[in-house]
């Protein structure tokens, strides 16, 4: 029996439930039933997140765990929290998790039943699926010929019409030559969507809004595709404005049997991929509602689709919804689809991949709240959401509980690799209903306290509070329409530069305070106090600087206690202030003027990191002088500078080549994604620093070259 008790069998036959079209009704027919096999061992061929998102609950079904690593993951936590792990190459993914052979050898090796794809990687990859078929492992997902047919954009297209699933008409043709596609672009209209038709995740995607665009977005997308899934073929669809992106969570077992699990709405993006995710979608209708997961569901029955998958819809304003694709595989925001059904999809996976029927039917299947899931990644919001890369030198997360899940594979101390997607984590909560589940997002956002690299945590604090957003009026274009209010320029009060002068003040008390006892003179007031001074009063000039300003500081200590602060040229504060630690989170609590203000502080490498409700911000502490003669390196040289770690994939110019203001100079993949790094003024190449296939840090100068100015 499945956990959820919902299984018939009868001398060696089941009762077949399966919905009909309409998803109202059942129909039963008796059959011999598939070879249920329990699941034992399997092996998850992936990492980060994913991996140990598939380890927790196949541990709790006590079903045993096999991880693989590359050399970049030898200590990922993946790796520990697994019964074994098996290592699979180098640390490029196209020389370990992306190695089929390797990972059918780590199956074998170890015994595994069935392999977990996770997502990414080797999941939607037909040739994987029916190299696992071939060699009588079982492939946790769904069928090659259903991955295949939903894997071709033109193909999906043709099968989701003929399945009564509304589709955007378009040019999904075999002619892929220039001036079929002009041709078929000028029939459908502008602006217009160029897809590759093996595309996913937004690569491979662009837009054309004009026709004088198309000819350099179609080359791109090409580009991208080619690198990206080894194929270029493209199709061609209007592009509809102001769209949503809904999609709707379906499970199919090996008796025919089909459910729904409501719909997400996933339509705030950057770079065309995900950034925030709740379910169910703002404002859809029940009505509406119950036609997407209609939909899904045919769009599932028509491939013969097994296991977890997403369908996904474009939506307009009027609430009319179109096929988009089908993902053949548990999405990264399953989380959210979990939290208002009350189920584990992981798990579901498990069984119906060892021939269990599905646990519910569709009646038993009710939706409870809402929830969001907010990803955290390494990148720069305001350059772009740049992806990064680096070291967790801090990491403080929200307490997890039944309505808040940190889903991740990464601690303290972990770096952020280069080679892989730098999502940091996924924040998931819920709520009783939208309203109370965004503030408790919200909250647990500022709980999220990282520091040695960028992230978007503060991104995801202005976007959340967004006017718009609390209302859900969401569609693909909102951060591009709602730019400056997401990021917008917030003044340095004088009561943050005091938060961080008394915390370094009150830290070095603290510090000088645990080596009192080791000095040799425990009385000395240079051992107790960093503030004394002889024959000085008790006074402290600091320079604490904060996004390119430098504010003068004087701290003078008060008799009582109390502090008095002067920032710059504004008037004198007289505050009192305590630093306090638990559970390994250290907070500063300022009371000036009688207003009190709390805000968690991290000290690190000379700055002063302040974590308040509204976000964070960081001060330097005044530099010595013998590290200011120093200067500021590559940046100062003259040359092009890599805005992230990365590859180098393309050098587009030679040396002693005279180039123009903004000419390709090279091309660096960093996270899957394609950068271009243009020349930042006219001049001359004086020296290619790199070769195609180095791997480069972040403003590494890349070329020197002379400008044209000084020639």
């Amino acid at each position: 029996m499945g956990l959820y008790g919902i299984r018939a069998c009868l001398a060696g036959k089941y009762v077949q439930r399966s919905l009909c079209t309409t998803c109202n009704s059942l129909s039963s027919a008796t059959k011999t039933a598939p070879k249920v096999t329990p699941l034992s061992k399997i092996l998850i061929a992936n990492r980060g997140e994913i991996a140990c998102r598939v380890i927790r609950s196949a541990k709790r079904l006590g079903i045993q765990t096999v991880a693989v690593y590359s050399d970049a993951d030898r200590n990922a936590m993946h790796v520990d929290m697994a019964d074994s792990a098996i290592r699979l190459g180098p640390a490029a993914s196209v020389e370990s998790y992306l190695r089929q052979d390797r990972v059918l050898e780590a199956a074998f090796k170890t015994g595994a039943q069935a392999i977990h794809p996770g997502y990414g990687f080797l999941s939607e990859n037909v040739e994987f699926a029916e190299l696992c078929s071939k060699e009588g492992i079982i492939f946790i997902g769904p069928p090659a010929s259903a991955i295949r047919d939903m894997g071709i954009k033109s193909t999906s297209k043709h099968i989701m019409s003929a399945a009564g699933v509304p589709v955007i008409h378009g040019y999904h043709g075999e002619d892929q030559s220039l001036e079929r596609l002009k041709q078929e672009a000028e029939k459908i209209g502008f602006p217009l969507m160029i897809k590759a038709v093996r595309g996913g995740g937004g690569k491979g995607m662009r837009i054309a809004y004009t026709p004088g665009e198309f000819d350099s977005q179609l080359e791109s997308a090409k580009w991208e595709a080619q690198k990206s899934f080894g194929d270029q073929v493209m199709l061609l669809e209007r592009y509809v404005e102001r769209p949503r992106h809904v999609e709707v969570q379906v499970f199919g077992d090996k008796y025919d049997n089909y459910v729904y699990l409501f719909e997400r709405d996933c339509s705030v993006q950057r770079r065309h991929q995900k950034i925030i995710e709740e379910a169910p979608g703002p404002g859809i209708s029940s009505k509406t509602r119950k036609e997407l997961g209609e939909a899904a569901v045919r769009a599932a029955r028509a491939v013969g689709y097994v296991g977890a998958g997403t369908v996904e819809f474009i939506m307009d304003p009027q609430q009319n919804f179109f096929f988009m694709e089908m993902n053949t595989r548990l999405q990264v925001e399953h989380p959210v689809s979990e939290m208002i059904t009350g189920t584990d999809l992981v798990e579901w996976q498990l069984r119906v991949a060892a021939g269990e029927p599905l646990p519910l039917d569709q009646s038993q299947i009710h939706l409870n709240g809402h929830a969001f899931e907010a990803r955290i990644y390494a990148e720069e919001p305001k350059n772009n959401f740049l992806p990064g890369a680096g070291p967790l030198l801090h990491l403080i997360t929200p307490k997890p509980s039944s309505d808040v899940r940190v889903e991740t594979g990464v601690a303290q101390g972990d770096v952020v690799s280069v080679f892989y997607d730098p999502m940091i984590a996924k924040l998931v909560v819920w709520s009783s209903d939208r309203a109370s589940a965004l503030r408790k997002l919200r909250s647990c956002l500022s709980e999220y306290n990282i520091v040695g690299l960028n992230t978007n945590v503060d991104f995801l604090m202005e976007l959340s509070s967004h006017p718009k957003f609390v209302e859900g009026d969401v569609h693909t274009d909102f951060i591009p329409q709602h730019y400056n209010d997401l990021f917008p320029v917030k003044p340095i009060t004088d009561n943050l530069v005091g938060q961080a002068a008394l915390a370094c003040i009150l830290n070095e008390l603290k510090v000088s305070s645990s080596q009192q006892s080791s000095t040799r003179d425990p009385y000395s007031p240079f051992a107790s106090y960093p503030m004394a001074r002889l024959n000085h009063s008790c006074q402290k000039s600091m320079k604490m600087t904060c996004q390119g300003v430098t504010y003068d500081v004087i701290v003078t200590c008060c008799e009582n206690g109390s502090y008095k602060l002067k920032v710059g040229q504004s008037a004198e504060i007289v505050a009192s202030a305590r630093l306090s630690e638990s559970d390994n989170v250290t907070s500063i609590e300022l009371n000036a003027n009688d207003e009190i203000s709390k805000s968690r502080v991290v000290f690190l490498d000379g700055n002063v990191h302040l974590f308040t409700k509204d976000g964070s911000v960081a001060f330097a502490t005044e530099k010595p002088a013998f590290l200011k003669s120093l200067g500021q390196g590559s940046m100062q040289q003259g040359g092009a500078v890599a805005p992230m770690p990365g590859i180098i994939e393309k050098i587009l110019v030679k040396d002693g080549e005279k180039v123009q203001l903004g000419q390709p100079l090279l091309v660096m993949i960093a996270m899957k994604m394609e950068y271009v790094i243009r020349a930042p003024e006219a001049g001359v190449i004086e020296k290619v620093n790199y070769k195609v296939g180095d791997s480069v840090a972040k403003n590494a100068a890349l070329v020197r070259f002379v400008s044209a100015d000084k020639k």
